[in-house]
């Protein structure tokens, strides 16, 4: 295994299926950027150029942001392009990062996403059961569908770190 091969490369089937899954709702989701790249502008042009904002736009911004974070995550998981502690990882050799990405995988990650995953149930049924919406006068409605992000994001994610942990798992078999 050289230092160049990434776990991208290695072809696994299932992982390969789960992965592909994850970047198309990646590629879908990417747009999100571009329509708030558009909101943005918009809100901009309305403030500074005709002196009249939109506190629905100010809204649509953060749902937007909530969206592409959310659903960025697994996405970033998947491609590998994820934050990590870079000073240790760049010292490792090769087969030392497998077995670090395993053990932050298993003992931080997964841990971590099991715990958001649930409290976010009650989180969003809550939201959901009183139709919590804005409380400004002009906001948006149904604060609880951008709070449905947090699951279902999360959940996204724990595929990803399936397949992740799968594809190490079988990396370090054939070290």
């Amino acid at each position: 295994m050289s230092a160049e091969e990434t776990q991208e490369q290695v072809p696994h089937k299932f992982c390969d299926g789960l992965d592909t899954f994850i970047r198309r709702i990646g590629h879908f989701l990417m747009w999100t950027n571009v329509i708030l790249i558009f909101v943005i502008i918009l809100q901009v042009f309305l403030r500074y150029g005709l002196g009249r904002g939109l506190v629905v736009l100010e809204e649509i911004q953060w749902h937007l942001y909530a969206v592409g974070i959310m659903f960025g995550a697994s996405y970033a998981m998947m491609m590998d392009s994820h934050v990590r502690v870079d000073i240790i990882h760049a010292r490792l050799s090769p087969k030392a990062k497998l077995r670090w990405d395993l053990f932050g995988i298993i003992f931080l990650l997964l841990p971590f996403i099991v715990v958001i995953f649930h409290q976010s149930l009650d989180f969003v049924y809550e939201s959901w059961r009183v139709n919590e919406h804005s409380d400004a006068p002009m906001g948006l409605p149904w604060r609880w569908a951008v709070k449905g992000v947090i699951p279902v994001s999360f959940a996204l994610l724990f595929v990803a770190a399936i397949s992740r942990l799968v594809r190490i798992i079988s990396l370090l078999r054939r070290a």
